[in-house]
Formats: structure tokens, C-alpha cells, sequence
């Protein structure tokens, strides 16, 4: 089998770009058929560049409904192939369908599932394959994928609560940083003049205001041009190189307000893939050494590393989590708990339910102080530009004539 790239046309007469495995443009072409596509181009893909589209990320929403979908079918009795023969009809998200269609093709060419959903990672993490090689494995498939849909449904509510929990901000603060920006390079420079023109003394504010006006329209233009590459340079260095990748990750989990809710929101995440790991048969080590590549953050990573390497030198589970500093004692004594009782998997699901719970109400009441909170600074900062104006424009009005 070749990887192949192509251009195609699907029923609805949209043009359709992407890759799979064919062993000809003859096989290529047939293998879209049966997707309902038209060839219109293709070719054998680029070394370098052929494996692109299995790197794109799909929606979260997406992968529930995959997982949702998929479990009712197998539960039902509907052979693999045919229930996701089925899912990519009914799928109208593109990307996914490729996903789906390509799931087929590599089933049908004597792949399991988890190996097939692996050649996908911007799809599949390494959480999802490992959970899809374990359900296979136990014959548990449709309850593995329930376990994983919900998991997933309750990662989208938080990412949910926190893009709500950033919307009002961010639109509070471009509406302000344009009107600031309008009154600076229009309204003070006329004001400015008028000021000077009456060869008066101006106050502090007044003249702190105009040095502002006078930079941000001579200089202005500096700010994207230096702003944007420095802001790209930071990022760029930080994602290569793990010793600042590392630093970053360890300030976002201290950062006032918001660290905090950061790190709620990565201990109910960790808590979460344990509990669904260890409780579908995976070993202790083996759900850490996946969780931590699933952590998203590279302090907790380091921190779970560490705790299972001291489980191995033979420290019980709660003491090789708490040597770490970074796990608070809720978590544990909720592992001493169950390890004392042998439900670990169940003093890790409180653990979920315990940080998913405290993640809502901390961005609930980040919400409610966060209105009057913009509120104050807002008024503060538009008072400071009324009397910055309004005190010199005072004085010329008592100096006049009467």
C-alpha cells in the first residue's frame, strides 16, 4: 500500500482534499467510490507530507458523537464494519468522515480498532487507544466507548465554563482598548493643541496623556510589528524546548485567579483518565505513564513520572503521590482510601467528582467578580481621561472674560 493524496467531489458536488492508503490510482479511485467520492486528481503523496491530514485535530463534539454512535451500534450486535460504515453517513463533519472512511479501510485490511484509531492522533490520543486496545482485548468495546464518551462530554462542559468565563473580558476589553485607542489618535491631539495654544501650565495627568497621544500616533505602528514576532519567537521556543516548556507550565498553575482554576481543571483531568484507565484493567504504572502524556501540562507529567517511579522503588501509592508536592492532600488521602480498600478506581471517580464540581463553582464566582471587577477598572480609567481633559479646559473657562 501506497499513501496517496487526491482531490475528489462527493454528491453533493463539494470538492474534497485528503490522503489513504491505495495501492494504485485504480485501488485509490474505488476506495473513494465506495465513499461516495469522484476522483478528480491523484497521486502518490509526498514522504514528508502525506501523513498531514491524520495530525488535524477534530472537535471534541465530533469524537462524542463517534463514540456515542458507536456504542449504540455494537451494543445493538452491528458488526464493526457496518456500524462504522453507518456512523460515516451519518457523520457531516468532512474531516471526520475521512477519519471514519480511512477506520474502514484498515479494519477491513485486517487492523483491530485501536491500531486503526492510533494512525490518527490528531483524532485519537494515546488515553483513547489504549482504552479502544483494552476494550478489545475483554470483549467490552460498547461499555469502553461509553466510558469514553462521557469522559469526553465532561472535558467539553469545562472547556465550555471557561470560554464562557472568558467571553465577557475579552469583549469588555476590546471595546475598551478601541475606545481608548479612538480618543488617543483623534480627540487629545486636538485637545493638545487647544491646550497648548493658550500657553497655560497643564497638570501631570494631562501632560502624561498627551505624551501617550503623541507616542501611540508616531509610534503606534511598532506595537503589531514588535508585538507579533516576539509573541511568535516565545511561543516557537517554548514548544522546543521542554526545560522553558516546563517553566511556562509550572507559572501557569501559580498564576492569581486563573492558576488555580488551571490547576483544578488538569487534577480533574488526570483523576479522570486514571479512574477510566484503572478500572478497564490497565495496570497502576502503565494508567500513569498514559495519563501523563495525556496531563497536558508538564509539571503534573514530571510529577506523575515521579510518583511512579517511586512506586516502583516500592513506596505505596499515596506517599509516592504526596513526596511529589505537587497533589494536595485531598488526592492523597482519597488514594490511601482506596488503596487501603481496594477500590482505587472508585476513590479516583470522587476525586473526579470532587474537582469537576470545584472547577464549576470557582469559574461561577470568577464570573460574578469578574463583571463588577471590569466595571471598577473601566470607570477608574475613563474618570482619569475626564479630569486628564475637563481640568485644563476648567481652567480656560474661568479665565475668561466675563
Amino acid at each position: 500500500m501506497t499513501l496517496h493524496t487526491y482531490r475528489a467531489i462527493d454528491n453533493g458536488g463539494r470538492s474534497v482534499r485528503g490522503t489513504t492508503d491505495a495501492a494504485d490510482i485504480e485501488d485509490l479511485e474505488s476506495r473513494l467510490q465506495r465513499r461516495g467520492l469522484t476522483l478528480v486528481h491523484g497521486e502518490p503523496a509526498h514522504p514528508h507530507t502525506g501523513r498531514r491530514v491524520w495530525r488535524r485535530r477534530i472537535p471534541r463534539r465530533e469524537l462524542i458523537h463517534f463514540c456515542f454512535h458507536l456504542e449504540q451500534l455494537l451494543a445493538a450486535g452491528v458488526p464493526i464494519i457496518e456500524s462504522l460504515t453507518d456512523l460515516r453517513e451519518a457523520t457531516a463533519h468532512m474531516q471526520m468522515q475521512q477519519v471514519v472512511s480511512t477506520l474502514v479501510e484498515d479494519i477491513e485490511g485486517g487492523l483491530p480498532l485501536s491500531e486503526a484509531a492510533a494512525r490518527h492522533p490528531g483524532a485519537f490520543d494515546a488515553v483513547f487507544c489504549s482504552l479502544l486496545r483494552v476494550g478489545e482485548q475483554t470483549g467490552t468495546l460498547a461499555p469502553v466507548l461509553r466510558q469514553l464518551a462521557d469522559a469526553l462530554h465532561r472535558e467539553d462542559e469545562l472547556a465550555a465554563h471557561a470560554r464562557k468565563l472568558a467571553i465577557y473580558p475579552i469583549i469588555v476589553g476590546s471595546v475598551l482598548c478601541a475606545a481608548i485607542t479612538v480618543a488617543l489618535l483623534f480627540v487629545v491631539p486636538e485637545l493638545g493643541r487647544l491646550f497648548r495654544s493658550t500657553g497655560q501650565a497643564l497638570p501631570l495627568q494631562t501632560r502624561i496623556l498627551i505624551e501617550l497621544s503623541s507616542g501611540l500616533a508616531h509610534h503606534g505602528w511598532l506595537i503589531p510589528v514588535v508585538l507579533a514576532p516576539a509573541l511568535g519567537a516565545t511561543r516557537f521556543a517554548i514548544r522546543n524546548s521542554p526545560a522553558l516548556q516546563l517553566v511556562f507550565d509550572r507559572l501557569r498553575l501559580r498564576l492569581p485567579l486563573f492558576g488555580a482554576l488551571q490547576y483544578k481543571i488538569a487534577l480533574a483531568r488526570v483523576a479522570s483518565l486514571l479512574s477510566m484507565l484503572y478500572a478497564s484493567g490497565i495496570t497502576l504504572l502503565d494508567a500513569l505513564s498514559t495519563a501523563a502524556h495525556a496531563s497536558g501540562n508538564l509539571a503534573i507529567r514530571d510529577s506523575l513520572r515521579t510518583a511512579s517511579l517511586r512506586i516502583t522503588e516500592g513506596h505505596d501509592i499515596a506517599s509516592a503521590f504526596e513526596l511529589t508536592g505537587l497533589f494536595p492532600q485531598l488526592v492523597t488521602r482519597m488514594l490511601r482510601i482506596g488503596e487501603q480498600t481496594g477500590s482505587l478506581d472508585t476513590a479516583l471517580g470522587n476525586v473526579v467528582h470532587f474537582y469537576e464540581r470545584d472547577t464549576k463553582e470557582s469559574i461561577e464566582r470568577l464570573q460574578a467578580s469578574a463583571e463588577p471587577m471590569l466595571t471598577l477598572i473601566l470607570g477608574a480609567l475613563m474618570l482619569w481621561i475626564v479630569f486628564a481633559v475637563l481640568g485644563p479646559v476648567y481652567d480656560i473657562l474661568t479665565r475668561l472674560p466675563v
